[in-house]
């Protein structure tokens, strides 16, 4: 089965082939991260504008790329949901358009299961069960993974998710857009030890997460300093060290509690080197193992959701593979509401 992905939820406009007898044929994606800049974030109404002019052009590419044809293409999978309204309807109104002229079945994507489901495309892939981290923009969770469509929330953020946190503290440093990967960026120059951030909730006795706080504390740290290019880069290192031993502390624990041996990462803040390193470090110490997606599959791309529709679409029963005779999208949607698909 060959499926084509469609990912608009933000401002990445991703699309990706995918065969369930070849894997991963090609994929193509525009980040419109040089226009929001300007402006300090994304701008709902912009990215949504440039969804329409990029998602034909680079479906396109992928096609061209896979040496296939658009009237190969068995069935449609596009992100419905979380995400931006107007950025979602672009991909869902070309998907139920493009079914409805192909006669081939279109399947709205849970945008956080295709990150769930991402390190599944790397060598080595886990197995099922196992425990993710779900780290992306703005959702930091940890869930039970028994199967597509098994999921169990063990902990989740009370305040401001991992990403959130990256971005606001990098605003109170004076770095640009985005501002994560800038903060990860400057904390290489950080000297280690020159600073102690608290470590939220990380001896709370759950699984829960807050950063709202760790926010805070730096604003307050900085209100205490005379501040130069180095104390700002110790800073960012030590809020930095702050994050990944609460990520780190969390997640350790979820595997303890379930029994488990195998943990997952997946979402933007997964690419961060910091975290893997400690993560992958005290895994090892501790008879785990950690799985991540490439760095290309951390940020939001057409290939986790074209996998992740193949993977529901394979387990439905072939008589619900229908094409669409419309659609929606869902611009909020807890990932435990999700169906699990239900083979004949």
């Amino acid at each position: 089965m060959l499926v084509l992905g469609i990912e608009t939820s933000c401002d990445e406009t991703g699309i990706a082939l995918y065969d369930t007898e070849r894997g991963l044929l090609s994929h193509t994606l525009y980040s419109q991260v040089a226009m929001h800049r300007e402006y300090g974030g994304v701008v709902p109404e912009l990215a949504s504008r440039d969804h329409i002019r990029r998602v034909l052009p680079l479906i396109t590419q992928a096609l061209a790329a896979a040496n296939c044809e658009l009237r190969q293409v068995d069935a449609i999978a596009y992100t419905q949901g979380p995400g931006l309204a107007g950025a979602l309807l672009v991909g869902a109104s070309i998907s139920a358009a493009m079914s409805f002229a192909l006669n081939i079945p279109a399947l709205g994507i849970h945008h956080l299961e295709g990150h769930l489901l991402s390190p599944l495309l790397s060598t080595p892939a886990p197995v099922f069960p196992f425990i993710a981290l779900l780290v992306s923009g703005g959702h930091t969770q940890l869930m039970q993974v028994d199967a597509v469509g098994h999921y169990r929330l063990l902990g989740e953020t009370v305040d401001d998710a991992a990403g959130e946190a990256f971005d606001k503290t990098a605003k109170l440093l004076g770095l640009g857009y985005p501002g994560g990967a800038a903060l990860s960026q400057l904390a290489r120059q950080g000297r280690p030890g020159q600073f102690k951030l608290p470590r939220p909730m990380i001896n709370s006795g759950d699984l829960n997460f807050s950063f709202s706080g760790l926010k805070t504390a730096v604003l307050t740290l900085l209100n205490k300093q005379a501040i130069d290019d180095q104390i700002r880069a110790d800073i960012a290192l030590a809020f930095q060290d702050a994050v990944v031993e609460v990520l780190t502390g969390k997640s350790l624990a979820a595997l303890t509690q379930s029994g488990l041996k195998q943990l997952v990462v997946a979402g933007g803040v997964g690419a961060n080197e910091q975290l893997r390193r400690n993560l992958s470090r005290k895994a090892s110490a501790q008879g785990t193992t950690v799985f991540y997606p490439e760095l290309e599959f951390c940020t939001d791309n057409g290939a986790m959701i074209a996998f992740a529709g193949a993977m529901r679409l394979q387990a439905m029963p072939e008589s619900a593979r229908q094409p669409a005779r419309g659609f929606n999208v869902r611009a909020r949607w807890n990932l435990e509401m999700l169906e699990t698909p239900k083979p004949d």
